[in-house]
């Protein structure tokens, strides 16, 4: 009985040995290729005067060993902050334009940007994206819509397309340079009418569509001064805030009317 007992724990010791180098096998190639980003800025101030703002990501890939077989792919996300939003489909009746349907999408990004450093389905398999929820269509959360609203799918594509113009929604393929396989850097625009917030950037690399390494940081949108004064009070303290708006109004009407009447005995 001890030797059978002694054969059942070698051989249990043999398989756990197997396991414990498979995983240090794993290992060694999940970091044989890591990313280091680097930022221009990890602040976007909102003031009165803002007309949007430029975002310079550069960074490395850091091996541990000479580089693996495959094609390398770069992917750089950056969302805002997600939101539900109702999405209505509007009909003319009678000659007059009224909203006929209604889909509530359950998280749409503020701001979304996927940029790239090749076409995008070369570069991330198509699971991968499923799992990941990296192109802009995925990144969008819509559970389901009610069942007398025919081709729901329309009106996500409607928020993207909205979206796209207003150039909140952004898809740069091809735009991310890379010099020897290692540096890469990338410019991207941000619009005016932002939302405050924290962005979430993810840089994902890939090697024949496969993601071998992920990196995520956060880029803090806000507003200042005045503005984050006003924002502040207009949320915490409506009251006041409301007064505060009617002084303003009442004063400004009596600063003009008197400059109107001085302007007549003059």
């Amino acid at each position: 009985v001890s030797s059978a007992a002694s054969d059942v724990y070698k051989r249990q010791m043999r398989i756990l040995s197997v396991v414990i180098l498979c995983l240090m096998l794993s290992k060694t190639v999940v970091a044989s290729e890591q990313i280091v980003l680097g930022l221009s800025q990890d602040e976007v101030a909102i003031t009165a005067n803002f007309d949007g703002s430029q975002i310079l990501l550069f960074g490395a890939i850091q091996r541990d060993a000479p580089e693996p077989d495959g094609k390398m792919g770069l992917i750089i996300t950056i969302a805002g902050p997600s939101k539900p939003i109702a999405v209505r489909k509007k009909e003319k009746r009678f000659g007059i334009w009224v909203n006929n349907q209604t889909v509530d999408v359950d998280a749409a990004p503020s701001f979304y940007a996927v940029a790239t450093n090749a076409p995008f389905s070369e570069i991330l398999l198509d699971v991968e994206d499923l799992r990941n929820k990296i192109s802009i269509e995925r990144a969008i959360r819509s559970v389901g819509a009610p069942m007398h609203i025919e081709n729901s799918q329309s009106f996500t594509e409607a928020v993207i397309r909205i979206r796209k113009d207003q150039k909140l929604y952004q898809l740069l393929e091809n735009k991310i340079l890379v010099d020897r396989n290692t540096l890469f850097r990338i410019a991207i625009d941000m619009p005016a009418n932002l939302t405050e917030g924290d962005y979430f950037t993810k840089i994902f690399l890939t090697r024949d569509g496969e993601i071998v390494s992920q990196f995520d940081t956060t880029i803090d949108v806000k507003k200042v001064g005045l503005e984050r004064f006003l924002f502040n009070l207009s949320r915490q303290n409506p009251l006041i805030y409301g007064l505060m708006s009617l002084a303003i109004a009442i004063f400004a009407g009596w600063v003009a009317a008197s400059f109107f009447r001085y302007i007549r005995h003059t």
